[in-house]
């Protein structure tokens, strides 16, 4: 696993305090999709907890999964009894093909691409379902959003992570699920985008960057400075387009799957 996708723990009260969460409408698509009731999920990459505390609070027995400590200790602060924690990273967990539904929030493009599928099929019941969710938070002001990209530009010339597989923000069919739609291992594929609207305070809106990978790789000095030129940049109060693009797919009965 990358540098980038571990430098979250360094920032793991931030990341629980300005990242925004999921709402409920997020749950009952996957529970739709699922068209039985959700009984055990895995997550992958729980970080502090926001997906877990959706899906947990609906009844769901959740293992959280993730590679950084400090993460889960902020996860473990507000999470029911239904959840059990694992300190391990994707590639490290073991198979055991028990799990009705595993799903990823902002997290999987974090993960090796080397047998990415195999390991979510082997670790799913058959016909289980995979969810994999997030998307970026946008200043929904395009006066705005140029005048911080602006701002932003000495230090950084993008904050997004691109699609592992190339695919174009544009493209009607977006990462994993162009994947998905290839590997022998799933069917059903469906991508769905449920819209959130959000205003954040300027404080707020830099808070949420503070826990933004791209910001946290460069050196504390030109951070801050980043930092320094975006707030001069942003009004009092922002904003923000962050709909959610969901991937849902269905492994597929161990008679499908390559070598049974």
């Amino acid at each position: 696993m990358s540098a980038r996708a571990l430098s979250f723990g360094a920032v793991a009260e931030a990341y629980e305090r300005f990242r925004p969460g999921y709402p409920d409408e997020l749950f009952d698509l996957v529970a739709a999709y699922a068209g039985r009731p959700l009984r055990t999920a895995l997550e992958i990459g729980a970080g502090t907890g926001k997906a877990t505390r959706l899906f947990a609070g609906r009844g769901v027995a959740v293992t959280a999964t993730d590679p950084d400590a400090a993460m889960l200790a902020e996860l473990a602060r507000a999470v029911p009894g239904n959840v059990t924690t694992v300190r391990a990273a994707f590639e490290d967990l073991r198979p055991d093909g028990a799990h009705g539904l595993v799903y990823a929030a902002s997290a999987l493009h974090w993960t090796r691409p080397e047998g990415r599928w195999s390991r979510v099929a082997a670790l799913l019941e058959p016909e289980g379902v995979f969810a994999c969710f997030g998307g970026p938070v946008q200043l929904a002001d395009p006066a705005v959003e140029a005048a911080v990209r602006a701002a932003r530009a000495p230090f950084l010339a993008d904050d997004e992570v691109p699609a592992p597989d190339g695919t174009s923000p544009g493209a009607e069919l977006q990462w994993p699920g162009t994947e998905l739609r290839r590997s022998p291992l799933f069917h059903d594929v469906r991508q769905v985008v449920v819209a959130r609207r959000l205003t954040m305070s300027a404080p707020d809106y830099l808070g949420h960057l503070s826990t933004v990978s791209a910001y946290l790789q460069l050196p504390p000095a030109a951070r801050e400075q980043a930092y320094a030129a975006i707030t001069a940049a942003l009004p009092g109060t922002v904003d923000i387009a962050a709909d959610i693009t969901v991937h849902l797919a269905r492994r597929r009965p161990a008679h499908g799957l390559p070598g049974s």
